[in-house]
């Protein structure tokens, strides 16, 4: 799955690959991004996403545990076939955990 998407109103892709359970996400950036990405250190993983399979209870469930959320709600994405949601915790180093729903 290829997709454009919009950061700081430039034009970055986002490049999907599935193989079985296995989904490698890639992003090329825009120009505006770059200095940010710079400053990243090497073996800096953005995140790590799990894919769920009601994305609404998993929400329910870690928020009502206790779980600090990042988003409001699951967003929407008009990635795969028939769109995604998804929402994303910190992890013990602060990195993004994201679960995610492929609709």
């Amino acid at each position: 799955m290829q997709l454009n998407f919009t950061h700081n109103n430039e034009t970055g892709t986002c490049i999907m690959m599935r193989q079985g359970d296995i989904t490698i996400e890639l992003y090329q950036m825009p120009d505006n991004a770059l200095p940010a990405i710079a400053a990243r250190k090497d073996g800096h993983a953005d995140h790590v996403a799990f894919d769920v399979k009601n994305i609404d209870e998993t929400f329910f469930i870690l928020k009502t545990s206790g779980y600090t959320i990042i988003e409001e709600a699951p967003v929407y994405l008009k990635f795969w076939d028939k769109g995604c949601r998804y929402f994303n915790i910190p992890g013990p180093d602060n990195e993004r955990l994201e679960f995610n729903q492929v609709l």
